[in-house]
């Protein structure tokens, strides 16, 4: 059995100081949003809470699809490659950007330079770039593919971009890991579904991904984003449904808007045309309660009609 830890949207804080330089741009928006809501409800013990129960449930492999940083300042994204290696070693934990890691233009780039060891893929030494994903790791019988939605975007919007030069580059290697026989988990931040969040936050692309999936085939798709514990089908090749699986935001106190910080656990054993696949749900669910089960669920047992959400806590 593999054992795979899924984290997102971190959020680490608290904002470094920001000058009336670092404000001069879309920064300007997220600085006012961070002061009047997000440093109340994003906090650093509950990120290491939830990292701590990572850590004690021994899993063989940790993935974090985006959104470690808030504002993308320099300061934010050297702190967030501190906290990468508190994670684990490179080879153990896989990164894909979020909308906020590439907040305002040229973010992106330092991003890759910074983070780059967590989100380049096996035998590659070339510094990472945009150009640079998908990526491909291989970690026992399991195919770990990073996809890039991140993108600088206007003031008041959040939206991500999966392109067809990507989409070309992600059917190549779904291919090749369905040849060696591997289980493909395909990780994204923004949810490659419809209807998942608002149109404001939207990945646009949707269809070029769903259309990647039928062409080619995978058996797992994790994102981030939302900030909820979803679950989602879309078809994928030979009649299969493929599980689409958000995470509720691993920095997310008590009290918000949006469901307490979880992380989700996923077991993975079987045979390729006959995988089992169990996706169990870990995290806060009181002021005093410490990091829990939540709920568990058998991802195999595929329901209709496809493309529906449902909430698993």
């Amino acid at each position: 059995m593999f054992r795979l830890a899924h984290l997102s949207d971190v959020h680490l804080g608290p904002l470094p100081d920001v000058t009336y330089r670092d404000l001069a741009s879309k920064r300007m928006v997220g600085y006012v949003n961070w002061q009047r809501s997000r440093r109340h409800i994003m906090h650093d013990g509950v990120v290491g809470s939830i990292t701590d129960d990572i850590e004690a449930t021994l899993v063989d492999h940790l993935t974090v699809t985006g959104d470690l940083v808030n504002l993308a300042l320099d300061a934010e994204i050297e702190l967030a490659r501190l906290w990468l290696e508190t994670l684990g070693a490179p080879a153990n934990v896989s990164v894909v950007p979020g909308n906020h890691d590439a907040y305002v233009p040229g973010a992106f780039d330092k991003v890759c330079r910074a983070w780059g060891p967590w989100m380049t893929g096996d035998g590659l030494n070339a510094p990472v770039d945009r150009h640079s994903f998908p990526y491909l790791r291989v970690r026992g019988r399991v195919a770990l593919i990073g996809v890039s939605s991140a993108r600088a975007t206007a003031p008041f919007m959040a939206n991500g971009y999966f392109r067809e030069d990507q989409s070309h580059r992600l059917g190549r290697l779904l291919d090749e890991a369905e040849r060696r026989g591997l289980f493909r988990v395909v990780m994204i931040h923004h949810p490659p579904v419809r209807g998942a969040v608002a149109q404001h936050k939207r990945l646009f692309g949707i269809g070029n991904f769903q259309k990647t999936i039928l062409r080619h085939g995978a058996e797992l798709v994790l994102h981030g984003h939302s900030h909820d514990p979803t679950l989602y089908w879309i078809r994928g090749k030979r009649h299969s449904q493929v599980p689409v699986v958000g995470v509720a935001a691993g920095g997310q106190g008590i009290g918000g808007s949006h469901p307490a910080a979880q992380w989700n656990l996923i077991e993975i054993s079987g045979d390729p045309g006959a995988w089992r696949l169990e996706l169990i749900r870990r995290g806060l669910s009181g002021p005093t309660i410490p990091v829990g089960e939540l709920s568990r669920v058998d991802l195999m047992r595929r329901p209709a009609p496809l493309e529906t959400v449902r909430h698993t806590s």
